[in-house]
């Protein structure tokens, strides 16, 4: 029996602007990546494609394993950013490796309101998949429930780094960034 998981989170974050604009630190797919996933299971695989493992998840106290997904990212020139998952994989139970799918699409965009910048993002998650023989027999709500909170769960921790380690990793670029560019004079030298 096939069943389906959705889960959707949204954010609105205020963005203390340092000198250089938060719009030029999204333009970096790679920074923002590296922000909000543990470096540790990580790999990136192009400019723009990254390899994510998730923490290792249980469902129903039944069955425990690892998703891993492909991840495409990239940004407009305003700082708009995108992601959509091209694969993914999980580890620990082959059945629902076979039989499984997952689709991940986001976005974030900084948006001026009231003189105030502020990301506004939403990202969407839905599994689909073949239910192994053990829970053929549970309840298709209790499945229901059990699934989209696990979902939400995991966009949730994904949330909370957002809101915290991408401003954080915006306020240390840009004050790096900041001393980079004041250490060039107008002809492009090193000023000592």
């Amino acid at each position: 029996m096939k069943v389906q998981f959705t889960a959707s989170e949204s954010v609105e974050i205020e963005v203390n602007e340092e000198v250089i604009p938060i719009q030029h630190y999204l333009r970096q797919p790679g920074r923002l990546v590296k922000a909000i996933a543990d470096e540790s299971l990580m790999e990136q695989l192009t400019e723009n494609r990254f390899r994510l493992k998730m923490r290792p998840l249980n469902f129903m106290e039944i069955y425990y394993f690892q998703p891993t997904v492909v991840l495409n990212v990239w940004a407009t020139s305003g700082g708009t950013v995108y992601l959509n998952s091209e694969e993914c994989e999980i580890k620990g139970v082959d059945y629902i490796n076979d039989r499984f799918s997952l689709l991940v699409k986001g976005k974030l965009e900084p948006v001026r309101k009231e003189e105030k910048i502020y990301l506004v993002g939403r990202a969407n998650l839905e599994v689909n998949v073949d239910l192994p023989p053990p829970l053929l027999f549970t309840p298709a709500g209790l499945l229901q429930v059990a699934g989209n909170s696990l979902l939400k769960g995991v966009l949730a921790r994904i949330k909370q780094k957002l809101m915290i380690q991408l401003l954080k990793d915006y306020q240390l670029w840009s004050q790096t960034s900041e001393i980079e560019v004041k250490s060039v004079n107008v002809f492009g030298e090193q000023i000592p």
